[in-house]
């Protein structure tokens, strides 16, 4: 047998943040969509940052073979899999690779379309007439994949060779990188194929019955053909994510998950030319599949001892002959690591498991969803800054607790008593527990959360508004253009004063104003000009939250975002979105929307505090947005939408966990929203989030209006909302801001009618899938007038057959 034997390091993790501490690959990324940087330039760049991480990671003490994860893509890691088996569907047939495409080191890379950088951002981004893949949420997180669309006749053939001259630069190419430069052997990181499959959908036109997950044997057989590339490479180790297996929420039975992970897993491990095999079960415990796992011949396994149990005694004692990866460091916040309980889990972890069994300390998760280095926040209070670790202070924790179990914890005295004195100033800290806050959470009742009946209510909003049938709005913001940007830095940095700043915000609001009255939206908005970011933007007016410099995380693509830090107890101290709002309402005779974002969400998209309950954290939200929702309709706001975007991907992986999860979930939307007159319409948004499983928490949150988004997956997700029989209104998306398409007025049409022969026209409203702040004005105001356009058509097709 030829599987390499070399042991995994004492200290790893299963990812590191892959857009560089100064968002180097997205800047990359895209100047060479604006044409600024070629091909060839976009590579280099590209490896520059993978070297620059390599050696980093080791200066941190990821010492050895195979400690350092090789684990980048230019976009996603789930369309790097799908390239690399040409797995696309029909609209990009002529994208995929075939046998020997890549096979030739000598070619040129951008002769073979089906792996070229063109190609593969094409998938991604769409691409004329030719819509992008599907976009929705990873796992629980906050991070975006791009959803394989397959059926039984989809073509999954491995690109033989693939990356070595691939330009999407995929595992292989890291590895021979890597060891051309004399480093230690990386660790490929590819998600696995039960997860690959298990993320998948049934392409258009798929046979009844097709699951993804039938295509199993098709994808091993391409997974062994890369497993064999790897090992050729030089591989020692390879890690396949399966966090899928920890969630029992999937349409597929779980006996059948079992089975296919048996399946696989068995198939793999009898191939002899292959590194060996790391399967990482993060997000959640594996509970049942960790036993089928253990009598599988992989050699190692990562469990996630965070978000996660110790596995019993006897699924331990299955592990014997294998490596286990304990993940007691936390991949998906930014708090110290309690060495103390870390420590504890990882001697109980010892004593459970067999002698032989050598234990790993690692991360629970990739470190993708957190920033790079809490030491370059120096704007940050002291105190707080302490608190905090980073995926470089992670990488810290992880090398200290694996001293402690290779040594004992008395070599680790010093660092256990310091994260002592760390944790205790934490608690005692003023801003940590505020009794008024509390006592506020506490005085909450039933009422507060239930506003009147919505036929009351649409009765008083179809009198005050005057809508037409079908209206026209849009989700909130509006383009962020260079000049608002420079105005908000040069504010920031004192150079023009707040008057300068105000005259200049108000300025873009006019100016959004007069273009939605001009193109003939119904609802306006004032376009947010004024805010960084839909959380950011509070947190920076709230009590209880802290912002960084550096603290950027990526959320799809070259999209990234700099999470707030929510560490203490939350108070409004004064309005926050009223002035604004105010201004816009006295510009038109138009109903204005005021815009919220909504507590979960607030929680979701921060960094949120661990040491007390998330509901009551929820609540503490709620109470400071409902206090605003009550001045922006004493300033005379008829309209307010509350964004939910997380509702959705904070949800349990489990399905038991969900009841008490959506209990305080939409109870604290409820209060954010329960004390609102019945005349004033409140609206919600979700954004890729998967609008079918959620449905009856929507329902539940009793917004009049609910925007959805719907134009990639084309309205498939409105059979199960008709069948649920959703009875207030709502907007699906017609069009995908995601990508810089622009949707034809006929497409619009053609959306609009299938919700409306779902639906109903009566409960429809006519918007974008998301807010418009990343898109240019170009292409805004062409797509907005083909949404206004669309919405007119059906209205008056609706009004001939009634006629």
């Amino acid at each position: 047998m030829t599987v390499p034997t070399a042991p995994l390091p004492a200290a790893t993790i299963l990812g590191y943040p892959r857009i560089g501490p100064d968002r180097e690959l997205k800047r990359a990324v895209e100047s060479y969509w604006k044409g600024a940087l070629d091909v060839s330039g976009l590579r280099e760049r590209a490896a520059d940052l993978r070297t620059g991480t390599r050696a980093h990671l080791r200066e941190l003490g990821l010492a050895g073979a195979s400690a350092v994860p090789a684990d980048f893509t230019y976009y996603d890691q789930v369309l790097q899999v799908t390239t690399a088996f040409g797995a696309l569907p029909p609209r990009f047939a002529d994208l995929r690779g075939g046998a020997g495409a890549a096979s030739d080191p000598s070619a040129d890379a951008e002769s073979h379309p089906g792996t070229s950088l063109p190609g593969f951002f094409a998938a991604a981004r769409g691409e004329d007439d030719r819509a992008a893949l599907e976009m929705t949420k990873w796992l629980d997180s906050n991070y975006h994949y791009l959803v394989p669309e397959l059926d039984e006749d989809t073509p999954i053939d491995y690109i033989p060779g693939f990356g070595a001259v691939d330009p999407t630069d995929g595992p292989v190419s890291q590895v021979l990188e890597a060891l051309a430069a004399g480093e230690p052997v990386p660790r490929p990181v590819v998600v696995g194929p039960v997860t690959y499959l298990l993320l998948a959908k049934a392409a258009d036109g798929a046979a009844p019955g097709f699951r993804p997950l039938d295509r199993l044997h098709d994808v091993l057989s391409a997974y062994g053909h890369l497993l064999a590339d790897l090992w050729a490479a030089g591989a020692e180790w390879v890690q396949l994510d399966e966090p899928a297996l920890v969630c029992d929420a999937w349409d597929t039975p779980r006996e059948d998950v079992l089975a296919a992970v048996a399946d696989a897993y068995t198939w793999i491990s009898a191939i002899t030319e292959r590194p060996r095999v790391l399967v990482a079960g993060s997000y959640g415990s594996l509970g049942d599949a960790l036993p089928v796992l253990a009598s599988t011949g992989i050699e190692g396994l990562a469990i996630d001892l965070v978000a996660g149990e110790l596995p019993d005694a006897a699924d331990l004692a299955g592990l014997d002959g294998k490596s286990v990866v304990a993940g007691v460091v936390c991949g998906r916040n930014i708090w110290r690591t309690d060495l103390e309980v870390a420590l504890a889990t990882l001697e109980s972890l010892r004593d459970a498991l067999p002698e032989t069994v050598p234990i790993v300390v690692g991360t629970s998760t990739s470190l993708q969803h957190v920033p790079h280095d809490a030491e370059r926040e120096t704007r940050m209070p002291d105190d707080i800054r302490s608190w905090l670790a980073f995926a470089d202070q992670k990488v810290a924790e992880v090398r200290v607790l694996a001293r402690a179990l290779a040594e004992g914890r008395e070599a680790i005295t010093g660092e256990l008593a310091e994260d002592a004195r760390l944790r205790a100033e934490r608690a005692a800290h003023p801003g940590v527990n505020r009794g008024e806050v509390r006592a506020a959470v506490l005085a909450v009742t039933r009422a507060d959360r239930t506003r009147a009946s919505y036929a009351e209510r649409k009765a008083a909003q179809d009198s005050r508004l005057g809508l037409p049938v079908l209206p026209t709005t849009t989700i909130g913001s509006f383009p962020q253009t260079a000049e608002i940007r420079s105005a908000r830095a040069a504010h920031r940095r004192g150079e023009l004063d707040d008057a300068g700043y105000e005259a200049a915000m108000r300025a873009e609001i006019a100016r959004v104003v007069r273009l939605q009255e001009e193109i003939g939206l119904d609802v306006l908005v004032h376009g947010e000009a004024e805010r960084n970011d839909m959380v950011q933007y509070f947190a920076e007016l709230l009590d209880g939250f802290a912002v960084t410099e550096h603290g950027w995380v990526q959320s799809y693509g070259s999209r990234c975002t700099r999470p707030s830090i929510l560490w203490g107890d939350i108070s409004r101290p004064e309005p926050m979105t009223v002035a604004w709002s105010a201004y816009a309402q006295s510009l038109t005779d138009r109903p204005m929307k005021g815009m919220l974002t909504g507590p979960v969400t607030i929680m979701a998209w921060s960094f949120v505090r661990d040491d007390i309950p998330r509901a009551q954290v929820a609540d503490q939200l709620g109470l400071a947005l409902r206090a605003e929702v009550s001045d922006l309709e004493a300033a005379g706001i008829p309209v307010v939408q509350v964004d939910e975007p997380a509702l959705r991907e904070t949800l349990p992986l489990r399905r038991a966990d969900r009841p008490a999860y959506l209990e305080w979930s939409v109870g604290s939307f409820r209060l954010a929203t329960g004390g609102a007159a019945p005349s004033t319409q409140i609206h919600t948004h979700l954004c890729y989030s998967e609008f079918d499983v959620v449905i009856d928490a929507v329902d539940h949150l009793d917004a009049d209006v609910t925007s959805i988004e719907a134009s990639r997956s084309r309205m498939d997700i409105l059979p199960a909302v008709a069948a649920r029989g959703f009875e207030r209104q709502l907007g699906p998306g017609v069009w995908d801001i995601h990508s810089p398409r622009v949707p034809s007025a006929a497409e619009c049409t053609d959306l609009l009618e299938r919700a409306a022969a779902a639906l109903g026209i009566e409960k429809l409203w006519a918007n974008p899938d998301c807010g418009l702040k990343t898109r240019a004005y170009a292409e805004t105001e062409s797509s907005l007038r083909h949404l206004v356009e669309a919405a007119r058509a059906v209205r008056e097709a609706a009004d001939t057959d009634e006629g």
